[in-house]
């Protein structure tokens, strides 16, 4: 993500007022997002996050209902389990005259139903009055749009602004202009269904007059692209449009189901999310970030989505890639942090990113994009055994092996590094971005270029995934020559990286080839890559799970000895269930499955904890405390794609599974399952054109795997020993 440290770093988030309560409901499709309160209104208050979003600018800040000229009842509201409905039952609340009451509260039920589709924002309102007498319902809907760039409603600050245009007021149809400074004339069109009593240029009003036990209907477009705005289309012709098309997306992905309830809820969600982050992109397969702050390509983001999800899903995985490789750096660019072969870190569209006052139109930022690239290439090719794909790919695997080659090591000593080149760039390039998030022992921030522990890692596996891919493209001499590379960085990074009175991998070296000492999940992202030794892969895993770093609900990013170790910071304390998801996977790679066991139930009882089952980006370090939930970090994105992934990363690790569908095959090595999930059912798991239906059953320590599915079809391994 883009940089969010400490409180003075660019791009840091601002919070000037404390959430309330966890009152945030998200619909996203496509380039448009709608952060909104549970009863379906925007409001200013809180953390300013709220607003329909599209392309990187707030389209509308204000938007609210009231009536009897009060705000309503919420009774409840939620989002269906596939994450595309918001429904809110409203009622009224009592409505006094000359002191007393002449409707009662509750006589008035409203339905509010909204989602997203194409560039608009459907909403219906269905009036209920369960009186026996006709009532007069005044109906106010009030909204603005400050037309304020991602990065300003983030907290950065601007010097000027563009100008707010005229709106268009024409009886139903009310359009909201803004002319940025880049030129860009933007407007956010409302419109609805029933000519208005009254309209202005930030209301309308109306006044429905329902008969006893009768109802009465309003709907609303709000559409944010004047290039494509469609003519007025009924809520429910585009609810049924948009249906057939999420119906499409789902059939990609398979179904697990658990006799553990709140697990197969997790589950749900988490697919429901990663579809979520995916559908109406234009970017073809590829899942954006997280929403508010981040909902839009991320390189590293889309890259460990895609690895998470490749054994369900490998679509997601040459989506990625497709777009990852037509983006690819061709020049070197300060500005940009660009190199030649270099991989994307984050495209933006907004205003601020058009005229530069941000870097992030198109920015290459990271460090360890470039071979997270090549292992995802490798990876997919053993599922999926797409040699077409991959030798249309190959030219950019071979740049990107070329940039960490030839750019990658900045210094010259065999490691690859980074150092910000672009003054309003990122400071720190790994996945902690946090500007305070590479330090030594003492507190004191390293200097760079900076090497990072898991970036060596990252970095040996891509060379190791190239060798096989080469080596199936037919030459043998670069394939080995890419293996004694390996084995190279290998024993170098043992040398240099491996601290012994800690039992951990250094975070980092630093400029002059000092090891950071402090000990953090980084060293985690290591056993991932399999770059480690098998006894030091056992400490390393070992210490991860100690006090120090297990708090109950996952693996904090940093041991809480270490100087800069604080549970509310970004970086440094705090837990990501992506990055657990890596740990437990690496655990699992060295035979710790049962430690990889124990991450996921961890994370399962956080999914209990928070609303929808929906795991956020990142949660408070704080230890797990009895008979109480976590405690949420305050500006976290929710839904996050890689978040909504690291369930299914996990479970690949402990059941060992790979699917190879080349050869029509699905192996389990030693698969295992924690405690508490008895039995699991896997449908639709796609190999190649077939599929298999599989049911798995703890029993003791082992798995018990059963094919539904015709035995010729797929062969099914299983791996005891």
């Amino acid at each position: 993500m883009d940089g969010r440290g400490i409180a003075n770093a660019q791009y840091y988030i601002a919070t000037t007022a404390s959430r309330a309560d966890d009152r945030a409901r998200v619909l996203k499709y496509g380039r448009m997002f709608f952060v909104f309160d549970r009863l379906g209104d925007v409001q200013s208050s809180g953390l300013g996050e709220e607003g329909l979003f599209f392309d990187g600018m707030r389209h509308l800040s204000e938007f609210s209902l009231n009536l009897w000229n009060a705000r309503p009842l919420l009774l409840s509201s939620t989002l269906a389990t596939n994450n595309f409905l918001f429904t809110a039952d409203i009622a009224n609340l009592d409505v006094f005259r000359d002191g007393s009451i002449v409707i009662h509260r509750g006589v008035l039920h409203l339905v509010r139903s909204r989602f997203l589709w194409k560039s608009s924002c459907f909403e219906r309102m269905l009036f209920v009055n369960h009186g026996l007498e006709e009532v007069e319902v005044p109906v106010h809907i009030e909204f603005d749009s400050d037309f304020a760039d991602i990065f300003e409603v983030r907290g950065t600050a601007r010097e000027r602004r563009g100008r707010r245009l005229k709106s268009r007021v024409e009886g139903s149809s009310i359009s909201l202009l803004y002319e940025g400074l880049d030129r860009v004339i933007r407007e956010t069109s409302i419109r609805c269904d029933v000519v208005p009593e009254h309209s202005s240029e930030r209301s309308f009003e109306f006044a429905f007059r329902i008969p006893p036990k009768g109802q009465t209907t309003l709907q609303l477009d709000i559409s944010c692209d004047s290039k494509t705005a469609p003519e007025f289309v009924g809520y429910t012709d585009a609810l049924t449009a948009a249906h057939f098309e999420l119906a499409d997306i789902r059939k990609a992905f398979p179904q697990i189901i658990s006799v553990h309830s709140s697990f197969s809820a997790w589950i749900a969600r988490s697919f429901s999310d990663l579809e979520m982050m995916i559908t109406g992109n234009p970017e073809h397969n590829y899942p954006y970030a997280g929403v508010p702050w981040f909902s839009t390509v991320f390189g590293r983001d889309g890259i460990i989505t895609a690895l998470q999800m490749l054994w369900l899903n490998p679509d997601i995985a040459k989506g990625v890639l497709e777009f990852l490789a037509s983006t690819q750096a061709d020049t070197s660019n300060s500005i940009e942090d660009s190199e030649p072969g270099k991989v994307l870190h984050e495209m933006r569209r907004g205003e601020m990113a058009n005229l530069g006052e941000v870097p992030f139109g198109k920015y290459y930022g990271s460090v360890d994009a470039t071979p997270l690239f090549v292992i995802l290439a490798g990876s997919y090719f053993e599922r999926t055994g797409d040699r077409e794909f991959i030798h249309r790919l190959w030219p950019n695997i071979e740049r990107a092996l070329n940039w960490i080659e030839e750019y990658g090591d900045v210094d010259g000593d065999g490691f690859v590094e980074y150092s910000r080149r672009s003054g309003k760039g990122l400071v720190q390039q790994g996945w902690k971005d946090s500007e305070d998030s590479v330090f030594h022992a003492d507190g004191k921030i390293a200097e760079p270029p900076i090497a990072l522990c898991e970036v060596q890692g990252y970095v040996y596996a891509a060379k190791l995934a190239a060798a096989k891919l080469i080596r199936m493209l037919g030459n043998v001499d670069h394939c080995c020559e890419l293996e004694v590379q390996a084995e190279s960085l290998r024993t170098h990074f043992e040398e240099a990286f491996w601290c012994s009175d800690l039992g951990m991998y250094a975070l980092a070296l630093d400029g002059n080839k000092n090891p950071c000492r402090v000990q953090t999940s980084n060293a985690g992202h290591a056993l991932f890559a399999g770059i480690c030794s098998t006894e030091r892969a056992r400490l390393v895993a070992e210490n991860l799970m100690k006090p120090e770093f297990f708090t109950g609900w996952g693996v904090r990013t940093v041991a809480k000895t270490e100087s800069r170790y604080n549970p509310l910071s970004y970086h440094n304390g705090s837990v990501w269930p992506h990055d657990n998801s890596i740990i437990a996977y690496g655990m699992a790679k060295f035979g710790h499955k049962k430690m990889a066991g124990q991450l996921l139930l961890a994370l399962l009882d956080l999914s209990g904890e928070v609303e929808l089952h929906r795991l956020p980006e990142l949660i408070c370090g704080l230890n797990r405390r009895a008979n109480e939930g976590p405690t949420l970090y305050p500006v976290a994105c929710s839904p996050q794609a890689w978040a909504a992934g690291a369930p299914f990363l996990i479970l690949e690790a402990c059941l060992g599974i790979s699917v190879h569908a080349e050869h029509r095959r699905i192996v389990f090595d030693r698969p295992y399952l924690p405690e508490g999930i008895s039995q699991l059912c896997i449908r639709n798991l796609r190999c190649g054109k077939d599929s298999v239906d599989l049911l798995l059953e703890r029993r003791g320590d082992s798995v018990l795997i059963h094919s539904e599915t015709k035995q010729e079809e797929v062969e099914i391994i299983t791996i005891t020993s």
